[in-house]
């Protein structure tokens, strides 16, 4: 038995009637949660299921299912609702599941596949299986397979064991000082790494309550669409203590605060990652009370790396690492983790063996004090006319902290100045073009003269997975963006600049 459920045991044992899962409808106590689990972990093994794909909206079924799969030893594969049909049947396809668990009918008339008239556990979802036997073969001790989108439309399965996930679950709890009075509310995705794992393993360790209400409940449409309202709405009902955040939900946050919404009471952590965050707006957030904590991480280090703690922060910075992991720099100054790895990727060979050190494709640096700074993205770097190595993230982050651009896309590889690609945000009585360029003038004036953005175009829509112009966790895939708007970019350099 590995240390989750024996925590749900000692919760169960010690405080049955502490509520454990809150959906805003139902709750379920510590009492009753090992013995949901329980029978549901037992109907997988009835039913033979060996890798169990999961698709369902945030809630308690979600969860459930998830620490059942666990519990049984049967691989589990979350399946991003956000995800274009074509990438939940390549997922399929890729991981070799065997059973699907559904809450809708989006995937009933899947080919190969054939549905099951038993319901699981009573809660009405659909079951189907593969009616042919997988040929997939995947890494040994596999027990779940997160797909992340690299730099082409098909995501990559990330295949991590069941002790990575809660090494790093142990250390956020640890990091994050959890504690069972705490009320922590799921606003990302349950089928994304992060919330799965600090979200819900590191919350259950420490006996806490798990507040997951459905997605539109707290404002969240698709993987780039929310309602601010609903989402302060879901803090202030929900009494949240905890959250995590993407750095466009902390924007929208911060900026209704800055308009005079009230800051959530209850709130003492509040996590940030998924993207790099502007310190502006880190400085923004505190100054409205918002207990905000920039980390970092990477799927292949089943999430979170590094992260800031009231005890141990530092602006600049993503934090400390976590206990669990050790870090290291290769010549190029690429950032190395060892601790909690991966066991490689679906339908890939197995990781070259450089004992146990993962290269994450970040580059970065340790200060005198053992924080964590990133300098950019390995591949994304570019070096200007003038000989300058600007890393697009950084320039990107003051952008975006602005509230009227949504999302941007720095170049400049061997130009003698910077050009973007902008996603204005949609403002009420606000000219977009107007607002950008104050936006723009506003980041230059705090950037040095060769990262600054002399030129750009307003894109024809917003970056999102589905256009393949954004990953499923929020980077912006820069080849895509040069691939479309390639030629109105060079466009810009033929104009003089000022």
């Amino acid at each position: 038995m590995n240390a989750l459920f024996e925590a749900l045991q000692r919760h169960a044992r010690e405080n049955p009637q502490r509520v454990a899962l809150d959906d805003g409808s139902r709750q379920l106590r510590y009492g009753q949660l090992a013995a949901e689990v329980d029978k549901l972990a037992a109907q997988l093994e009835f039913l033979c299921v060996d890798t169990l794909a999961l698709y369902a909206d945030n809630g308690i079924g979600w969860i459930i299912t998830d620490l059942a799969a666990m519990s049984a030893g049967v691989r589990c594969v979350p399946l991003p609702r956000f995800f274009s049909d074509a990438q939940l049947r390549h997922v399929l396809r890729d991981s070799g599941a065997d059973t699907l668990l559904a809450d809708d009918d989006r995937l009933a008339e899947l080919p190969g596949w054939q549905r099951e008239p038993q319901a699981v556990c009573g809660c009405g979802w659909r079951l189907s299986r593969r009616q042919e036997a997988s040929s997939v073969q995947l890494p040994r001790g596999t027990q779940k397979i997160t797909y992340t989108s690299g730099t082409t439309g098909e995501p990559k399965g990330v295949c991590l064991s069941a002790a990575s996930q809660l090494a790093v679950a142990a250390s956020l709890a640890r990091a994050s000082d959890a504690r069972a009075d705490d009320r922590h509310l799921c606003v990302l995705p349950l089928s994304t790494l992060l919330e799965n794992i600090g979200g819900v393993y590191a919350p259950l360790l420490a006996g806490a309550t798990i507040c997951v209400p459905r997605q539109a409940e707290v404002g969240m449409g698709g993987a780039a669409q929310l309602d601010v309202q609903r989402l302060l709405g879901a803090l202030h009902a929900t009494r949240a203590s905890s959250a995590i955040l993407v750095p466009q939900l902390l924007l929208a946050l911060v900026a209704a605060g800055e308009m005079g919404a009230p800051r959530p009471p209850q709130l003492r952590f509040v996590a940030v990652g998924g993207a790099p965050v502007s310190q502006r707006l880190l400085e923004r957030a505190q100054r409205l009370g918002l207990p905000v904590h920039e980390g970092y991480g990477l799927s292949e280090s089943a999430s979170v790396v590094a992260l800031n703690t009231p005890d141990a922060t530092r602006a600049g910075s993503v934090g400390k690492p976590l206990p669990h992991l050790s870090l290291r720099f290769a010549d190029d100054g690429e950032i190395l983790v060892r601790g909690s790895g991966f066991l490689g990727y679906c339908g890939q060979p197995a990781p070259a063996q450089n004992d146990g050190w993962i290269a994450t494709g970040d580059l970065g640096h340790l200060d005198d004090d053992g924080y964590l700074h990133l300098d950019g993205r390995k591949k994304s770097i570019f070096i200007t006319a003038f000989g300058r190595n600007v890393a697009p993230e950084w320039v990107e982050r003051e952008l975006t902290q602005h509230l009227a651009i949504a999302n941007a896309a720095v170049f400049g590889e061997g130009r003698p100045w910077n050009v973007a690609v902008i996603v204005p945000r949609a403002l009420p009585g606000v000219d977009a073009q107007t607002a950008v360029a104050a936006a723009v003038a506003a980041a230059n004036r705090e950037l040095p003269d060769y990262a600054r953005v002399q030129r750009w175009l307003i894109a024809g829509e917003a970056f999102t997975p589905d256009n393949g112009l954004l990953t499923s966790n929020g980077r912006v895939r820069r080849a895509a963006v040069a691939a479309r708007y390639g030629e109105r970019l060079d466009t810009l350099y033929l104009e003089t600049s000022t």
